[in-house]
């Protein structure tokens, strides 16, 4: 019986994540910090969740916490841990970038640590499409130079990258990054576009739509995310014998046991085709106020999944549509509409 650490655990998507671990019999044990980034009665219910199936253990502490997280990583033994806890979102890092800095590097770097000094079998970690930044040619490949970050959000995960390699290089650790692609889904964050947009078309709200409405996203739903990272646990990255041994298109390291994976749909949804499946789910019509876009924004984002397929038989497949379709379904049942 296998034994997984989250971190970020009453987050959307370690909460997701430790959902499909515990229903195929593994024990996982999450930590949070339960901060007020986002409404924290949400990040509670999810925890409610996750309590009602045996084999749930939590621990409430900071990424920045050296001494505590290390201690509950150390009391618990995990052959994996899969660090998702972050300070998110892009908008917010022009508000209060010292949160960035403190929680996703210094946060990662007490992961790393901690990784090393249970020796686990396989770390996994969250990256973002935004470590892409200005690169313009699409669809993104793992193998493709991403050095032109253009929010400090991006610019933290793009450092966690390194540093991971740096650590899988000199303490032989297993090592998966994977970058995301816009997720969204039932238990989602509100300070994201499906949430908000739901919660405001619904109410007859104006929507503010940046970039005049003309930019793409490739939107993955939650439950094809999760299946792709509990498909990568089992795919760990073995340093190769030789450096030059690498096959074409894969990310893994010459020199290291550590390798990035995108995890999206593979295709480029336009910012109206979005808010028409949020039109055709909720039946109302959206008030639109279109804008330029923000400061730290990109205009598209679009996976190469190749790779995810090569290590794990698997892509995401869920349409906006059907996805959205669902997301509201969930929105309407949470809030009693």
């Amino acid at each position: 019986m296998r034994r997984v650490y989250i971190t970020g655990v009453a987050g959307f998507i370690g909460f997701h994540l430790a959902k499909v671990l515990l229903d195929e019999g593994f024990v996982v044990h999450g930590m949070d910090g339960m901060t007020e980034y986002y409404d924290v009665t949400l990040k509670r219910r999810r925890l409610g969740e996750l309590h009602q199936t045996p084999g749930f253990g939590f621990t409430e502490c900071m990424l920045e916490d050296n001494a505590a997280l290390l201690a509950d990583i150390s009391a618990f033994r995990p052959d994996v841990i899969v660090h998702l806890a972050a300070q998110a979102g892009v908008r917010y890092s022009l508000e209060a970038p010292r949160s960035y800095i403190s929680a996703n590097i210094e946060g990662t770097f007490n992961v790393m640590e901690a990784a090393r000094e249970v020796t686990v079998k396989h770390l996994l970690l969250a990256s973002t499409s935004s470590v892409f930044g200005a690169n313009t040619e699409m669809p993104y490949r793992e193998t493709d130079k991403a050095d032109t970050q253009v929010s400090l959000y991006a610019a933290t995960k793009k450092a966690t990258e390194v540093l991971s390699h740096s650590y899988a290089h000199l303490w032989n650790i297993p090592t998966t990054a994977f970058r995301f692609f816009t997720v969204y889904g039932p238990w989602g964050r509100p300070d994201m576009a499906p949430f908000k947009f739901t919660k405001a078309i619904l109410a007859g709200d104006t929507i503010d739509v940046y970039g005049q409405g003309k930019m793409f996203r490739d939107f993955t739903y939650v439950t094809d995310l999760v299946r792709a990272i509990r498909l990568l646990i089992d795919a760990a990255p073995v340093r190769p014998e030789k450096p030059e041994a690498t096959a074409d298109g894969d990310s893994l390291s010459p020199v290291a046991p550590w390798r990035v994976v995108n995890i999206g749909n593979g295709d480029k949804v336009a910012l109206g085709d979005f808010i028409a499946a949020i039109e055709a789910a909720t039946g109302k019509t959206a008030k639109k106020n279109m804008m330029d876009m923000q400061k730290g924004d990109v205009r598209a984002t679009w996976a190469d999944n190749n790779l995810l397929r090569r290590l794990t038989g698997y892509q995401p497949q869920t349409d906006i549509r059907t996805g959205m379709g669902l997301f509201v379904k969930w929105y309407r049942d949470y809030y009693q509409l």
